[in-house]
């Protein structure tokens, strides 16, 4: 079977990503160095230190030829096709050696640049790997019920609905939902959370994810290829084909660039004689050297190496940057644009203040409790929620009515009680109630009235929830420069009210998702980039309308996965500061990369033209040196927290 040929037992190719299935270092590479190598040293003693240069030159075209067949091949197509490409370069300056008496110096630049082209092969198949990594904490087995038995069985036998088993230890095998049993699990490897996940019947688990501590039965509810670690891979080497702005720039750069060093390097040839005086072979010497140094093979792996260094980096974190594009505009973006609900905040209300006017705030509790335990309302949830926490007693209520959009009403031991918004309680001259209504909301609360038949006897105060890490997350995008936006369908009392507490630069509230459209547009005219961050499916037009849309909280969403440039998997919004600082690092080593390939090999171009450097210091410092330090270099943002 070749290395092309889909292996059912291998999850990398049902996964769709079979080329990355491949060994780091093939024999191949290996006897190709070894005996290139050996023919090379052996060349160059027989030519400088015996009295047969003619073997040495032999031993020298031999391991020119071994080391350099692809080069010299490709350079020899793209030659008779008019197409100067690197490898023309290479080869032409090390024939162009060969002819001027310099063997050594040809054979050698050849070596060197089959050991550079191959390092950079590597680097790239380095990180392609890490991707498929992903894949590999996903067992191959699953342990599923059948007939009363259990048994194990391969995971792409399982079908939907299926019952598959973990015990403590193992690895969930599937996605599913689970109907017996409770555990902690740890979702590390798909959300990059830290803290196991407690998990019991109901809940969603996801293949690849690790029980920790309990028994789990779990239905399956997607086969193995469309599971979320499945999904991810896939869409993480998918992003590898989007190339970021920098990428194209460079590939537009490169196609007028062989051409311009190739006649520069033929005027180098001519002028030089003509003008100075200088020995024709001596100024032909110099220009290869010049097409050597000229090879922009650092300048062109720099962008790429460290996108795919960047992107592995974060799936790796739970954060899935689906392409280098995307992954460059956050690092470059100034303004950063969240949704209130569901992404700043949780999108529970919970009750915050219980006021009673003439009746203790218990009592005031104990009645807004029982009428909305008839009531699936989102605030008589947080009541319920309150009343329970406090171990409240409820009471039969009687007569129960819902006035749609006001509030609601009942007999309470034989008296009427009231509990909705102020529209039901027309305000009277000396009303206890307004000033502390007002100053609740004022503060952004929701806030419900109870009263009797004839008076207001207290008060609840409601809020959205802000996410623990809400703010820090603010003050860490501001520390970078970011300017924060903070778009809310919520009347603007409680968006600003929400903005004040987090820390948010500008507040629009009151819009429809049209409106929300609307202001990412204004904002992209305004500012340039913007990124917008909401839950991926509420948000989906603004995120799509932005330049970089981010989903929150998308672990196991299909509709988020497919809708976000970027997903978060798990629902924690300090993944946002982890982001910028991630692509701001990623961009920062992208141009540290270019920059420093543009200076050492201008400054060795200029050695080269009044010759101070020799053929094969081109080759090992301008070319294979330069290309080791532009690796390394990207490689260091996958080894690092991007500074968070």
């Amino acid at each position: 079977m070749t290395e092309h040929e889909e292996c059912p037992s291998c999850s990398r190719c049902r996964a769709g990503i079979c080329e990355i299935h491949r060994p780091v270092v093939g024999r191949r590479e290996i006897a190709v160095f070894v005996v290139s190598g050996l023919l090379l040293l052996f060349g160059i003693l027989a030519g400088y230190v015996t009295p047969y240069p003619l073997a040495g030159t032999a031993l020298l075209l031999a391991a020119a030829v071994i080391s350099g067949y692809e080069v010299l091949k490709a350079g020899f197509l793209a030659l008779i096709r008019l197409r100067f490409s690197i490898a023309v370069l290479i080869s032409v300056a090390a024939a162009g050696a060969f002819l001027t008496g310099n063997p050594a110096e040809g054979a050698t630049v050849l070596y060197l640049y089959a050991i550079a082209e191959f390092l950079e092969e590597y680097a790239a198949g380095r990180a392609e790997r890490s991707i498929a990594s992903l894949l590999d904490i996903a067992p191959q087995t699953a342990r599923v019920r059948r007939d009363g038995r259990e048994m194990t069985v391969p995971v792409e036998d399982v079908g939907v609905g299926e019952t598959v088993i973990a015990r403590p230890g193992d690895t969930v095998a599937l996605d599913g939902i689970v109907t017996a049993g409770a555990s902690s699990v740890d979702q590390a490897a798909i959300t990059g959370e830290s803290v196991p996940v407690a998990k019991g019947v109901g809940d969603s688990v996801y293949a690849g994810t690790r029980n920790v501590e309990g028994y789990l039965e779990v239905r399956v509810t997607k086969p193995e290829e469309e599971s979320t670690i499945a999904r991810v891979v896939a869409l993480v080497a998918e992003a590898q084909a989007h190339t970021s702005p920098t990428e194209a720039f460079i590939e537009r750069f490169s196609r007028y660039y062989t051409p311009a060093v190739i006649l520069l390097a033929a005027l180098l040839v001519v002028i030089p004689p003509l003008a100075f005086g200088i020995p024709f072979l001596e100024a032909f010497y110099r220009a290869l050297i010049l097409l050597v140094i000229a090879c922009p093979c650092a300048l062109a792996i720099s962008t790429p190496v460290s996108m795919v260094s960047g992107i592995t980096t974060a799936a790796h974190n739970g954060v899935l940057i689906k392409g280098r594009d995307s992954l460059e505009a956050v690092g470059l973006a100034r303004v950063i644009v969240f949704d209130k609900t569901g992404t700043l905040t949780t999108g529970r209300l919970e009750v915050d203040d219980v006021v009673g006017f003439g009746v203790p705030a218990a009592e005031v509790l104990a009645v807004a409790a029982s009428l909305e335990s008839r009531s699936g309302h989102p605030i008589a949830e947080a009541v319920r929620r309150r009343a329970e926490e406090e171990g409240t007693t409820l009471r039969d209520v009687e007569k129960f009515v819902s006035a749609a959009g006001k509030g609601v009403q009942g007999r309470i031991g034989g008296a009427t009680y009231i509990l909705g918004n102020a529209a039901l309680f027309p305000e009277s001259p000396g009303s206890a109630w307004r000033a502390a209504y007002d100053c609740l909301g004022g503060e952004g609360k929701t806030v419900v009235l109870a009263s009797t038949a004839s008076e207001v006897i207290g008060l609840i105060a409601l809020s959205d929830v802000v996410k623990k890490d809400a703010r820090k997350t603010v003050a860490a995008l501001r520390a970078r420069g970011i300017r924060t936006v903070m778009l809310t369908g919520d009347n603007e009392r409680v968006g600003e009210a929400v903005a004040r507490r987090i820390g948010i630069d500008e507040c629009h509230a009151g819009l429809l998702p049209e409106d929300k459209v609307a202001m990412v547009e204004r904002l992209m005219d305004r500012y340039g980039l913007v990124v917008m961050v909401g839950d991926g499916v509420n948000d989906a037009p603004a995120l799509a309308r932005a330049n970089v849309g981010v989903a929150m909280g998308a672990i196991g969403s299909d509709v988020a996965i497919e809708a976000a440039d970027i997903v978060v998997m798990e629902d924690d919004i300090s993944r946002i500061a982890y982001l910028v600082a991630l692509s701001e690092k990623t961009v920062s080593v992208v141009r540290q990369n270019v920059a420093t390939a543009l200076v050492v090999k201008l400054g060795i171009a200029g050695l080269a033209v009044v010759g101070l450097v020799t053929l094969w210091m081109a080759v090992a410092f301008g070319d294979m040196g330069l290309s080791l330090a532009v690796i390394a270099n990207a490689l260091r943002i996958g080894r690092s927290d991007a500074g968070t």
